[in-house]
């Protein structure tokens, strides 16, 4: 091909791609077909996986971007496909970019409103696929036992803020300690 026929940016499924890439990792890139299925559809349509992007034809471009919209037409085996057995038509499909995201959102809300253990485990943040949840995937602010400190008994009293770092008088001292404001006499004489 003559570097005139080259295209630098190019357009399948509606993912702009660049046109210096493989095929291989182009198709990849678009959300809902991986590499594997990506493999799957260029060996099925005889198109060299190794080439650049920018070389291919717009006759296959085409039978590229067809092969993507239904992926069983060209060979690709069922459990190639992301929906098999839909929940309302039956049948497999394999969907991709938005669809793929609208179609998991759907479903998401299907099981929380019909309160199934997927459902409840989505409602509350937790982990659904049966994963540890003792230790890990925790998630917000710090569990467990708060600190408090406490004065230890007879250190000096702390400044309180904002005031000079002098230290108060005795009397001051003695009048702020809960246990020693108010002392009892020595004597019965001094009772009376």
């Amino acid at each position: 091909m003559s570097a005139s026929e080259y295209k630098y940016i190019l357009r399948i499924a509606g993912k702009d791609i660049d046109g210096s890439k493989k095929v291989i990792v182009a198709l990849s890139e678009v959300k809902g077909i991986g590499y594997n299925l990506a493999q799957v559809l260029l060996q099925s349509l005889k198109i060299n996986p190794y080439i650049r992007v920018g070389y291919l034809t717009d006759k296959e471009l085409i039978e590229i971007e067809n092969a993507i919209r239904d992926p069983a037409r060209v060979g690709a085996p069922g459990w190639y496909l992301n929906r098999q057995k839909e929940i309302d038509t039956g049948t497999d499909r394999h969907l991709i970019t938005s669809d793929l995201d609208f179609a998991i959102s759907n479903d998401i809300e299907r099981e929380k409103s019909v309160m199934s253990w997927r459902g409840y485990r989505h409602m509350f943040g937790l982990r659904v696929r049966g994963q540890r949840t003792r230790t890990t995937g925790r998630k917000g602010g710090a569990v467990g036992v708060k600190r408090v400190t406490r004065p230890i008994p007879g250190a000096p009293a702390a400044a309180a803020p904002g005031t000079s770092g002098t230290a108060a008088s005795p009397a001051a001292a003695t009048e702020a300690t809960p246990g020693k404001a108010a002392q009892a006499p020595s004597s019965k004489e001094d009772q009376k």
